[in-house]
């Protein structure tokens, strides 16, 4: 084997390892951060437009563009879950002194 054949098969190799090294990495901790996909849209953002539910067959309206999909109302369109935000109040009883 020649050095350029020798070249080639090294380079070939460290791609191939380091596809497998990003393979596992996004098995160990998917991109999409600390939230979970969202299951109503699955993690697209976006779900099906009323429009299309039409039943003239027509699809396309200005909440879609014409695209018969729309934002998921349940992530507004992250594609992950997104906290709610709330608020705990702890009140102590009023006893009597």
């Amino acid at each position: 084997m020649g050095p350029m054949v020798l070249t080639q098969v090294a380079t070939g190799l460290s791609v191939l390892a380091g596809a497998v090294l990003v393979k596992s990495m996004m098995d160990q901790k998917p991109m999409a951060g600390p939230f979970p996909r969202c299951p109503t849209c699955n993690g697209t953002g976006r779900v099906t437009c009323l429009c299309s539910r039409w039943s003239d067959g027509d699809v396309g309206c200005s909440t879609c563009s014409g695209s018969g999909r729309m934002f998921c109302s349940s992530c507004g369109g992250s594609g992950t879950g997104r906290p709610l935000p709330s608020r705990i109040a702890i009140r102590t009883p009023n006893r009597p002194s």
